[in-house]
Parts: C-alpha cells; sequence; structure tokens
C-alpha cells in the first residue's frame, strides 16, 4: 500500500544554522533516501519551495481567486514529501519515525486514496 509521508517544519531556523550543520542535515536526508531506495519502498521524493514562493487557487461563484502565499497560519510549512510503498500502516510508521525531519518537525502519514478507487 502507497503511504504519503509529508514533511512539515519550520523553515526559519534553517535560515540561521550553521553551515556545517545544515551540511549534516542535507547528508541526513541523504543517508534516509538511499535507505528507503535500497528498501525497494521508495516511489518518489521531492523537496518543496518555501511556502512563500506559493500561488493559491479557488474557484468561488464561476471566478477564479488567485493569491499570492500559501495563507497558513502556522510556522511549520510542508517541506516536501516521500511516497512509499510497504505492507500496512506500521511499517509507514516506522519509516516515518527514521525521517530526519521527525527530529525538528513532524511527518504526517497518510495512505493514498488512489484515483477510481471508490
Amino acid at each position: 500500500m502507497e503511504y504519503l509521508l509529508l514533511i512539515h517544519s519550520d523553515d526559519e531556523p534553517l535560515k540561521t544554522m550553521p553551515k556545517d550543520t545544515q551540511q549534516a542535515a542535507v547528508a541526513a536526508y541523504g543517508a534516509y533516501t538511499k535507505a528507503l531506495q535500497e528498501s525497494g519502498v521508495l516511489r518518489s521524493a521531492n523537496r518543496l519551495r518555501p511556502a512563500s514562493t506559493a500561488t493559491t487557487v479557488r474557484m468561488r461563484d464561476g471566478k477564479t481567486d488567485v493569491q499570492n502565499g500559501p495563507f497558513i497560519e502556522t510556522r511549520e510549512e510542508l517541506g516536501g514529501y516521500y511516497l512509499i510503498d510497504v505492507k500496512d500502516l506500521d511499517a509507514a510508521l516506522s519509516w516515518a519515525a527514521r525521517c530526519p525531519g521527525a527530529a525538528y518537525g513532524a511527518i504526517e502519514v497518510r495512505p493514498v486514496w488512489a484515483m477510481g478507487e471508490y
């Protein structure tokens, strides 16, 4: 079953983090990604640009409303994701706990509801 591991964190500390600490964080994600690949469960993964670069689209009364920014009311924002294919929720939770982002943010684990499944 596929699960999406959504990485939520506060982007502000990263901006002031010492260079060597930033490099260690990047290396930790590299090792985690490699472990997912080697286990054969990784389907896809990507980082996202900061929420400040987002554009939000809504349809209201037949009109398109486009606004800059996500208009979130939290410090944590969605920073990236891993799409994994594992046997069950327990396996997905185990992988989520190993994600480097779990140490300083939150990993939201959501089962994928494939298009066409009702």
